[in-house]
């Protein structure tokens, strides 16, 4: 029968595929990937050849329809995004939502995604958490960090390396340099680095550092601080 399969790929370590992950890959049809050419480095050091077709935010809402028109038609497709899981921070929720409206079966497998470990590895609890992804470029920015500043949970957001600085530093105008922080750099990779501390410890270390790799940052909730009301 005729699916959609999401398929988690490694966030950097590639012996982090799984098993079943691999033999979908090889079973379906053809593979929707992010960037084909990402993906064709994953395949290739798979062995495994599929036809892929591009599958990316700047085209997901021209490709949906006819992407769900193949799997309707009889195709098996694979959704993968550059690392981690498709639809978190990445394309891929158009196309579940288009598929369950037509009554196209969807499976999700389990597998890589940045936020998790980057939580567990924070030493902040984890048993409640909000996820709040990359926060908006410029409109809304300011009011969302406020948000975040009064959130009751343990926050984890996603950051470019690029802005990593700025981003730790209008935290810390908000939230105050007491607030303690997480930050996690190339998980799984060989210069993984998780840095912990208060956000002036972080921002101190960052700042004297070339950054580089994908970001997740863990922020300690607002109810683990003292009160100064």
């Amino acid at each position: 029968m005729a699916k959609l399969f999401l398929v988690p790929t490694p966030i950097g370590n590639l012996d982090d595929i799984t098993l079943r992950a691999i033999n979908v890959l090889k079973e379906v049809d053809a593979i929707l990937a992010e960037d084909t050419r990402t993906s064709g480095n994953l395949l290739r050091h798979l062995g495994i050849s599929k036809p892929m077709s591009a599958f990316h935010l700047n085209n997901e809402h021209q490709q949906v329809q006819h992407m769900a028109d193949r799997i309707a038609a009889g195709e098996t497709l694979a959704l993968v995004t550059d690392a981690g899981t498709p639809a978190i921070s990445d394309p891929g929720f158009m196309l579940v939502r288009e598929c369950i409206n037509r009554g196209i079966e969807v499976e999700c497998l389990p597998g890589a995604t940045a936020f998790v470990p980057a939580l567990v590895n924070s030493g902040l609890p984890a048993d409640h958490f909000i996820f709040e992804g990359f926060l908006p470029h410029k409109k809304g920015r300011q009011t969302k960090i406020q948000q975040i500043a009064d959130y009751p949970y343990t926050t984890i957001l996603y950051e470019s390396p690029y802005r990593l600085v700025k981003t730790l530093q209008q935290l810390a105008e908000v939230m105050g340099p007491d607030r303690r922080v997480s930050v996690a750099r190339e998980l799984t990779k060989i210069h993984e680095e998780n840095v912990r501390g208060t956000l002036a410890e972080v921002i101190e270390y960052f700042s004297q550092k070339d950054v580089k790799g994908e970001i997740v940052i863990v922020v300690e909730s607002a109810m683990a601080q003292p009160s100064t009301k």
